[in-house]
């Protein structure tokens, strides 16, 4: 395990932890069930991509350059991170672990030699994703 793994995965645990925090002092717990938070979850990624949905691909580094279009493309990753850290939290997943499973099966199942430069879909002999 590498040390920025490491401080990684205690960043997210602290930040787990005052997500908690806030749900506790303001009593959401009640409201936090999988599928409320998956569902508000869903609604901030459509959030997120609706910052982008009208813009050209020719300016989106300029348009996520101006601090108006920067922020409020900020606020969005972050409204999906805490919604995402918030479901894992409820459902005990562990993310560093399932993040960690999951690179490895994409390696497998996308050989670096084989698909290197080309997004098309390749087919491994394992196609659950």
């Amino acid at each position: 395990m590498t040390i920025h793994y490491r401080r990684a995965m205690s960043l997210v645990s602290e930040l787990t932890e005052e997500i908690r925090q806030f749900a506790v002092e303001r009593d959401w717990e009640q409201f936090h069930s999988p599928r409320n938070l998956l569902l508000a979850l869903c609604g901030e990624a459509g959030e997120l991509a609706a910052e982008l949905q009208w813009v050209a691909e020719d300016r989106v580094n300029e348009h996520l350059s101006e601090s108006n279009g920067r922020e409020r493309f900020e606020a969005e990753v972050a409204d999906v991170a805490i919604y995402l850290l918030r479901l894992c939290d409820v459902t005990q997943v562990d993310l560093g672990a399932a993040i960690r499973r999951k690179l490895v099966k994409n390696a497998l199942k996308y050989p670096s030699e084989k698909v290197r430069g080309s997004a098309a879909r390749y087919s491994s002999a394992d196609p659950e994703s």
